[in-house]
C-alpha cells in the first residue's frame, strides 16, 4: 500500500500557511473597520453626521485605517523578525536551557538517547535539545523552519515523570511535526497573532492611562472629558483587539487540533507502541501540562504536546482535542487499560514510583518496545557486525518498497539499526561528536579513512594551520579507526550525531569548514559519490540559507526538465555498469514519466559536475511537495535496475532526498 502521508502533509502544511495568511488579512480588515467605526462615533460631531462610508473615505477615516493597519503589520513584522532566529530563538524566548550533549544527568541522557535513535532511524540530523528546568508539567514542542535546523524543547516534568516508552511516544509525536512542516506553520502563527493582539494591548494601555490620569484631573472639566473619551476609546480598542484574538485563537485551535491528531497517529506508527504515547497523555490528564514559568504560554499553546495554558471556552479555543478523545483515537480501549494499570500499580500518591516499574531500565529508547514487538534480542534482532546494517553487502531490490514510501517514516529495521549502531559506538568516539573540534575532525576523518597512512598525511597537510580547522592528530586517531572498523554504514549517522555541534559554529566558521572539506575533496582531482554527498549535505545544513524555507516555485515538471536531465543522467550511470546502450535505455525509462520526447529534447548528458548536480537539486527542491515522490522513485528505478542496491548508490539516493528536504531512513538488510 502506498504511503503518501509525508508528501500530502507537507502540501497540507503549505496550504494551511496560505489559508492563515488569508484569514489574517481578513481579520486585519475587520478589526480596521471596527476601529474606524469607533473613530466615526467619537468624531461624529466634528464631521456633521455624514454617513460612515463617506467618513471612511475622508481624511479622518483614511488616517485611522492606515494607523490600524500599520500597527497590526508592525506588530506582526517585529515578532516575525524576532523569530527569524529559528528554533533556538523560540527556545530562548520561553527560558529553556540547552542540554549538554555529553550530559551526566541520567534523565537528560535518556532523552538524548531516544532522540538520537529516532533521528538516525529516520535519516534527519539530530535536533538541538533544550529543557525548561522549572516546569513540572509534562509538555514538549519542536520549533524551526527546516528539519535540519529543528530544536526540541521538553519540560523537566517530561523527563522525570515519564518512562522511556512514554517519552519515546512524545518524541515520536514531535518528530512527526518535524517531518510534516508543522514547525514553520506554528512559528508563523505566533507572529501573525501577535499583530492582532497589539490593538488589544494598546486599548489596555489607553484604558489604564485614562484611569491613572483621570484621578489627577477630576477638577478640570475639559481634561475630564478628554480622559473619559480616552477611556472609552481604550475600552473599545481593548474589546476589539481581544475579539480579534478570540477568533485568531479559534482558527489556531482548529488547525492545530487536526495536526495534533495526525502527530499522535504518526507517533504510534514510528514507535509501534500505542501504550507509550497513550501513557504520556494519561499522565498529562493526571498531572497537567501547563507552562507556568513563562509569559509566552498562550503564544506557544498550539506548538506544544499538551495544552500549555489554562483557557476559557476550552471546547472552542483548546489547541488539542480532549485527552480521553486523543487516547481513544490512538487505540479504542486504551484508556480503560491505562486506568486498570494505574489501579494495579499505584502506591499511595506516588504515581511516578508506580509507573517506572512498567519498563526495565536501559539505555535505548526503542529497547523495550522493540523487544515486545519483534521478539528477543537473539531472535529477530541481529548483531551490528552481521546483517543489521549494510556495510559492503548490497540490498536485494526486491525487498525494498518504493523509495518515496520510505521518506518521513521510521521502520522496525531502522529502529534496530539505530539501537545497535549507538550501542557499538565507543564512548570516546561518540563523545567527540558532541564537541565542535571533534565534529570538525569527523568531517576530515570521513574523507581520509579509506586512504593509507601516507595519503592521509598528504591530504591533511593541505589544511590550514589553524587551532580549530587544522588537523588534530590526537582526535583523528580516535575517529578514523572506528570509521574503518564499522564501515560505510556509520558515515551518515555519525554526521547526523555531530550536527548539533556543527550548528554551534559561527557563519564564518561554517564557511571555513565547507571550504576545507572541498579542499580535501579536490585533492585527487576526482569526486566520489560519498564526497559529493558529504559536501552537499554540509552546504545544505550549514550554508548561508540552511535555515531558510525553500518556497514552492514550480507546480509542474516543465520548468525543471533541465534539472531532471542532469539528475537522471547521473543516476542512470550510477545505477548501471553495463554498456552505453543499456545506460541510455535506463535513462529513457526514468525520464519517461516526465517527458515523452526525452531522447530528443533532453538526451542523456555525458558528464554531470558536482556544481551541476547541486544546482539541479536546488531547482527540484522548489517543486510542489506532491511532485517530489515521482522524482525519488525515478532515481530509485535507476539504482534498483540491476536487482541490488549498493551502499554507494543508496548514499547518492539519500543525498537527493536530503537536498529536496525529504528525510530518508538508512539502508538496512
Amino acid at each position: 500500500m502506498a504511503h503518501p502521508g509525508f508528501f500530502q502533509r507537507q502540501a497540507s502544511a503549505r496550504r494551511n500557511t496560505s489559508l492563515l495568511v488569508f484569514l489574517f488579512l481578513t481579520a486585519v480588515i475587520l478589526i480596521t473597520l471596527a476601529v474606524c467605526l469607533v473613530g466615526y462615533f467619537v468624531t461624529r460631531s466634528e464631521t456633521s453626521g455624514q454617513p460612515f462610508h463617506h467618513w471612511l473615505l475622508s481624511s479622518h477615516g483614511m488616517i485611522t485605517a492606515s494607523a490600524v493597519v500599520l500597527l497590526i503589520c508592525v506588530g506582526s513584522l517585529v515578532r516575525w523578525v524576532d523569530l527569524a532566529g529559528g528554533g533556538s530563538r523560540v527556545a530562548k524566548m520561553v527560558g529553556a536551557r540547552p542540554i549538554d550533549p555529553d550530559t551526566r544527568d541520567s534523565d537528560e541522557r535518556k532523552l538524548r538517547n531516544i532522540v538520537e535513535e529516532m533521528a538516525i532511524a529516520s535519516g534527519v540530523p539530530v535536533p538541538e535539545l533544550y529543557i525548561m528546568d522549572n516546569e513540572t508539567g509534562i509538555n514538549a514542542f519542536v520549533a524551526g523552519y527546516t528539519p535540519g535546523s529543528a530544536v526540541m524543547v521538553v519540560t523537566h516534568g517530561s523527563i522525570t515523570q515519564l518512562t522511556r516508552d512514554e517519552l519515546q511516544g512524545v518524541v515520536g509525536h514531535e518528530f512527526s511535526h518535524i517531518f510534516n512542516g508543522d514547525m514553520r506553520l506554528n512559528v508563523r502563527l505566533i507572529a501573525l497573532l501577535s499583530g492582532i493582539l497589539m490593538i488589544g494591548q494598546i486599548g489596555g494601555f489607553l484604558l489604564r492611562s485614562s484611569f491613572y490620569s483621570g484621578g489627577r484631573t477630576t477638577g478640570r472639566n475639559r481634561d475630564g472629558r478628554a480622559q473619559a473619551a480616552m477611556g472609552i476609546i481604550g475600552i473599545a480598542l481593548f474589546v476589539i483587539g481581544y475579539v480579534g484574538v478570540f477568533f485568531g485563537r479559534l482558527i489556531q485551535a482548529a488547525v492545530s487540533r487536526q495536526r495534533e491528531t495526525l502527530a499522535d497517529a504518526s507517533s504510534v506508527q514510528f514507535t509501534r507502541n500505542p501504550d507509550g504515547i497513550g501513557g504520556a497523555l494519561f499522565k498529562i490528564g493526571l498531572r497537567g501540562s501547563y507552562l507556568d514559568t513563562t509569559g509566552h504560554a498562550s503564544d506557544m499553546n498550539h506548538m506544544c504536546f499538551g495544552e500549555a495554558t489554562r483557557m476559557k471556552f476550552s471546547s472552542l479555543l483548546a489547541s488539542h482535542p480532549p485527552i480521553d478523545q486523543r487516547i481513544h483515537a490512538i487505540q479504542p480501549g486504551l484508556m480503560a487499560r491505562l486506568k486498570s494499570r494505574l489501579r494495579d500499580t499505584e502506591s499511595g500518591d506516588d504515581l511516578r514510583s508506580a509507573t517506572t516499574s512498567q519498563q526495565p531500565a536501559g539505555a535505548s529508547g526503542f529497547a523495550s518496545a522493540a523487544t515486545d514487538l519483534y521478539g528477543t534480542a537473539s531472535g529477530r534482532r541481529t548483531s551490528l557486525s552481521g546483517s543489521a546494517i549494510a556495510t559492503h553487502t548490497p540490498t536485494p531490490a526486491a525487498s525494498m518498497q518504493k523509495l518515496s514510501e520510505r521518506v518521513g517514516t521510521i521502520s522496525p529495521e531502522g529502529e534496530d539499526f539505530a539501537v545497535k549502531l549507538l550501542q557499538r559506538l565507543p564512548s570516546t568516539f561518540r563523545g567527540l561528536l558532541y564537541t565542535r573540534a571533534g565534529a570538525i575532525q569527523l568531517c576530515y576523518a570521513l574523507l581520509i579513512s579509506d586512504l593509507n597512512q601516507k595519503e592521509q598525511s598528504e591530504r591533511l597537510a593541505l589544511l590550514p594551520d589553524n587551532s580549530l580547522f587544522g588537523p588534530q592528530p590526537e582526535l583523528l586517531a580516535k575517529l578514523v579507526p572506528t570509521l574503518q572498523k564499522i564501515g560505510e554504514a556509520i558515515r551518515f549517522p555519525a554526521l547526523e550525531l555531530a550536527m548539533p555541534a556543527l550548528r554551534k559554529l559561527d557563519p564564518e566558521e561554517r564557511a571555513e569548514l565547507i571550504r576545507c572539506v572541498r579542499m580535501l575533496v579536490k585533492a585527487d582531482n576526482r569526486v566520489t559519490l560519498f564526497e559529493l554527498a558529504l559536501t552537499s549535505f554540509l552546504s545544505r545544513h550549514l550554508g548561508v540559507d540552511s535555515a531558510r524555507v525553500i518556497p514552492v516555485r514550480y507546480r509542474s515538471y516543465k520548468a525543471v526538465m533541465p534539472a531532471l536531465q542532469r539528475l537522471l543522467s547521473l543516476m542512470a550511470r550510477a545505477g548501471s555498469d553495463s554498456t552505453q546502450e543499456e545506460v541510455n535505455a535506463l535513462y529513457l525509462e526514468a525520464m519517461a514519466g516526465f517527458a515523452n520526447n526525452g531522447d530528443s529534447e533532453y538526451p542523456i548528458l555525458a558528464k554531470v559536475s558536482m556544481r551541476d548536480l547541486q544546482e539541479a537539486l536546488k531547482a527540484l527542491n522548489g517543486l510542489s511537495a506532491l511532485l517530489k515522490p515521482a522524482i525519488i522513485d525515478a532515481c530509485g528505478h535507476c539504482i534498483t535496475y540491476d536487482g541490488v542496491i549498493e551502499p554507494r548508490e543508496y548514499e547518492l539516493m539519500r543525498l537527493v532526498a536530503d537536498q529536496m528536504d525529504c528525510p530518508m531512513p538508512p539502508m538496512v538488510v
